[in-house]
């Protein structure tokens, strides 16, 4: 009897160890006392509230305090996300569920379903600052937007195109090394979101990277290891071989495009060419053409204008008041000034 008591302490105390926790403070005075808790699964909805996301919300008391608990989540790592904002359930025309509310504050943190996490209430108005926790990993967010911070201060120093550029530079990889410094790979990919972000000025840098370094495929590896049945890791798997797909697109058609502007450019040089061996030739027919008749007498070229358009002796001694003889022997002297035996000889020196 008292080893059943005993399993049954033991059991309980258990189940009551493998609850979570996450409580906090909200001004009641400056936010709604409705807080919303979001499970993050998508990485490329880290910032803004979705509505497929919300898995629990609970209310404020008087005093600003509220509280999550229960043992319904992962049992390892996932990242989480508590807000409030200023939107009205009852407004149909705001959806604060989708990002549409403008008045809202919220925060990512990473934890289980054994952890206790407390947001102790901040100065002034503001909320979510920050977060004492029993896991290691939950501040890595924070953390993360720390150096961004820093990274806007380097970015505002001087305003320049020169400045924006060689910092994009320092702070792609300096992002990269803090994340894997982490050694929390959820928590990197927040990172590897903002630089493969198209919108981003990084995102140059991205592409190119992409191409030479190892780092996204050893951030594969520390996911797989960590999380290998996590959704952030098929979702990065599958992310990476688009992105990598497309590059090798992009290759093959600026190699395609190449060749097409190598091959237009043959084409076009092959058609000049041929213009000008055509010209050539025209030429050296009519110079060969104008030489030819130069051996001839002004009578004989006149007769040979008619041989040319097929006419009989007769026709061309009618057509010149001459006598056939006469046309006879003009034709004769032709075809020896031109090295010829017949009419279809001389035609051909001037029609081929």
């Amino acid at each position: 009897m008292r080893l059943k008591i005993l399993l049954i302490f033991l059991t309980a105390s258990y189940v009551c160890q493998a609850q979570y926790s996450f409580s906090g403070f909200t001004n009641p005075d400056e936010w709604q006392n409705t807080v919303y808790l979001s499970i993050v699964e998508d990485y490329r909805k880290m910032s803004g509230v979705y509505s497929e996301q919300i898995i629990a919300k609970t209310t404020a008391d008087q005093t600003g305090f509220f509280e999550f608990k229960g043992n319904m989540l992962d049992s390892e790592n996932r990242i989480y996300r508590i807000h409030v904002d200023k939107c009205l359930e009852n407004q149909q025309d705001i959806n604060h569920f989708n990002g549409h509310c403008s008045d809202s504050e919220e925060l990512l943190f990473i934890a289980k379903n054994t952890d206790t996490i407390k947001l102790p209430f901040s100065f002034g108005n503001q909320v979510f600052c920050k977060i004492e926790s029993s896991n290691s990993k939950a501040n890595a967010f924070l953390k993360i937007d720390s150096l961004k911070n820093d990274m806007r201060f380097a970015y505002g120093e001087v305003r320049s195109e020169a400045n924006r550029k060689l910092n994009n530079k320092k702070w792609f990889k300096a992002l990269q090394a803090y994340g894997e410094a982490l050694n929390e790979p959820i928590a990197e990919l927040s990172i590897y979101a903002y630089l493969s972000d198209r919108s981003s000025d990084l995102h140059s840098y991205y592409v190119e990277d992409l191409q030479n370094s190892s780092y996204y495929d050893n951030l594969k590896t520390r996911l797989e290891n960590n999380y290998p049945n996590a959704p952030y890791t098929v979702q990065y798997r599958n992310e990476l071989a688009a992105d990598r797909y497309m590059l090798a697109s992009s290759s093959n058609d600026t190699t395609r495009t190449n060749w097409n502007t190598y091959l237009y450019f043959i084409l076009v040089f092959s058609f000049l060419l041929n213009g000008i061996l055509l010209y050539r030739n025209w030429k050296q027919k009519q110079s060969k053409t104008k030489d030819l008749k130069a051996r001839l007498s002004k009578q004989e070229q006149v007769v040979l204008e008619y041989i040319l358009q097929n006419k009989t002796n007769k026709d061309i001694a009618e057509a010149l008041f001459l006598s056939v003889s006469t046309v006879k022997s003009h034709t004769n002297n032709i075809y020896k000034k031109l090295n010829v035996q017949s009419r279809d000889d001389a035609k051909s020196l001037f029609t081929k």
